[in-house]
């Protein structure tokens, strides 16, 4: 009867995994486009005409806090502007010069599709998603009410070619006297680029006008959130203040209503996992920075610069920098002070941060993350060894007096108060302390969630291999091996403490491991691999100490 069990429990249980198995794999990955998302033409995007004037997206000058943003579709010339650089692709607008396409081709969409870049601003071939930017106020030509300038250029395509360190695309404009040049500089290897404008005032009348640069997105979902990972991240604006480094600003607090912030400097962004867009201003001028919500449902946060002057037959210059890309967080630091917090770590940062730079470290001597989490689990193993010899000596002496503790329950039968009392004389003659094995799990706690989120917020892990099967530490294992171990070397360490004397206590512990196991099933792969390899050297270290002072017992019994 007990044979025919076991084989029904385990065929039930390879039946269950093969489900499993086959719902990661229909639903585990994000879907590829179905449409082609580096489209030049609006013709395919409902209500959008090429022909029609498009300022309908551009801030006054002085924007009001609770003003409501009005705007209609928004044009999209036919004949975009590339350019290609040896990490970002993307395509400019010559109406307003907007960036409205960008992609990442060092970082894929998916590692089965290799060839197919990360898509971070898009014209609405899935979303729309857009860096604009423009001179605004008494004579900025992207106020005028025919609609935004055309620019012109030398050239439809831009290409950095090899041993070309910078590459720089003049868009140019003249209106009413005045020449206008928007000018895009790219470095080699970097995914920040400069956007300056240059006004060189020919006409009659002094020039006045203001710098604006604004991030605009729908409400669709997170293109680099991965449905292998059941955790989601953050998705919406931040800006830096001057009493808060870090301020996130969420579609719902849009929702709600306008924001409105003066600030020297600073920064605006958008975030998402693992990527992120931000317009930096220049650190000295003082800019107006703002939220606010148009009519078609997107969502804009930017900044208008301070009043710039040109008088007739003068020059004047302003700029910006764009990013747009993976959260580096040494790139992102240089640019701006505060913006390398957009990598966000949650409350546990101050444990995270730590976690990442050993990390990283390990990782420029190993060159493989995987052995990267193995070699730090041993690095905060020996950290806390004390504490865990302490709990482990603590346990194996409360495994020697569990016939004692037999002993007790024979003595007081049902009678739970004096049971209780006799077991805590009995610890306190025997100096062991029953909450000991407890403690080694509850400090590690938030070293595991900090680890958690420096797994699944680090784009370093995105994509990151580390053998066979594991193509992608920051997800989940796609057969789920890694789970079913550490279930296994839970089950194993659970064997080596002392049952606990509650019988319903006792049933709920057999239960963990495999209540484990069932959670450990979505959680991203490298951190399970920090679980499995820190119950491994748990249960070589409890081994070793209940051995030694078993031994010791004996040794002390025979004499």
């Amino acid at each position: 009867m007990d044979i025919k069990r076991t084989i029904l429990i385990v065929a039930l249980a390879i039946v269950a995994y093969v489900m499993v198995l086959k719902w990661n794999q229909d639903y585990g990955q994000a879907p590829m486009p179905t449409q082609n998302v580096a489209s030049n033409s609006p013709a395919d995007v409902p209500g959008v005409s090429p022909s029609t004037p498009a300022n309908t997206d551009v801030p006054s000058a002085n924007p009001e806090p609770n003003a409501a943003a009005v705007a209609a579709p928004v044009a999209v010339s036919k004949d975009l502007i590339r350019v290609n650089t040896d990490v970002i692709d993307l395509a400019i607008d010559p109406v307003g010069g907007d960036v409205v396409q960008l992609t990442l081709p060092k970082y894929p969409r998916r590692q089965d599709h290799p060839d197919v870049p990360f898509q971070l601003f898009d014209n609405g071939g899935e979303r729309v998603y857009e860096a604009q930017s423009g001179l605004i106020g008494a004579n900025g030509p992207d106020a005028r009410s025919t609609g935004r300038p055309l620019f012109t250029s030398a050239q439809k395509s831009y290409q950095m070619v090899d041993g070309q360190d910078q590459l720089v695309v003049d868009l140019k404009f003249t209106d009413a006297g005045v020449n206008y040049i928007k000018r895009f500089s790219f470095k080699r290897g970097e995914y920040d680029l400069v956007v300056s404008y240059l006004i060189d005032n020919q006409s009659a009348q002094p020039w006045s006008g203001n710098l604006f640069a604004q991030l605009k997105r729908d409400a669709s979902a997170d293109p680099s959130a991965s449905t292998a990972t059941s955790t989601a991240t953050f998705l919406g604006a931040a800006l830096w203040t001057a009493n808060q480094p870090y301020t996130k600003v969420s579609m719902k607090d849009m929702d709600k209503g306008n924001l409105k912030e003066t600030e020297q400097g600073g920064w605006v962004a958008w975030l998402q996992h693992y990527f992120v867009t931000a317009w930096i201003p220049q650190k000295s001028d003082s800019n107006v920075m703002s939220t606010r919500k148009d009519s078609q449902g997107n969502y804009i946060i930017g900044f208008t610069g301070p009043t710039l002057t040109a008088a007739p037959g003068a020059k004047v210059e302003t700029s910006s920098t764009l990013y747009a890309g993976p959260k580096i967080q040494d790139k992102l630091a240089a640019l701006s002070p505060g913006l390398e917090l957009t990598v966000d770590y949650g409350h546990l940062w101050f444990i995270a941060q730590p976690i990442f730079w050993l990390l990283k470290h390990i990782h420029a001597i190993l060159g493989n993350w995987g052995f990267s989490i193995i070699c730090l689990t041993f690095l905060i193993k020996m950290l806390f060894f004390p504490l865990s010899a302490a709990s482990y000596k603590s346990m194996a002496r409360m495994r020697g007096v569990a016939p004692k503790v037999a002993q007790l329950k024979e003595q007081h039968g049902d009678d739970r108060q004096k049971m209780s009392q006799a077991m805590m004389e009995l610890y306190k003659k025997e100096k062991i302390n029953p909450l000991g094995g407890c403690l080694p799990i509850v400090v590690q706690m938030p070293v595991f969630l900090s680890l958690y989120w420096v797994l699944l917020e680090s784009v370093e892990m995105r994509q990151a291999p580390w053998l066979l099967w594991i193509t992608d530490l920051s997800i989940k294992d796609p057969f789920f091996i890694l789970p079913i171990i550490m279930g296994a070397t839970m089950f194993i360490q659970q064997r080596l403490n002392p049952a606990p004397p509650d019988p319903m206590q006792a049933k709920v512990m057999k239960l963990m491991p495999i209540v484990f196991t069932f959670f450990f099933l979505w959680f991203p792969a490298g951190l399970v691999m920090y679980w499995i390899t820190n119950n491994t050297l748990s249960i070589l270290q409890q081994a070793y100490i209940t051995r030694s002072i078993e031994n010791a017992a004996k040794k002390k019994a025979a004499a």
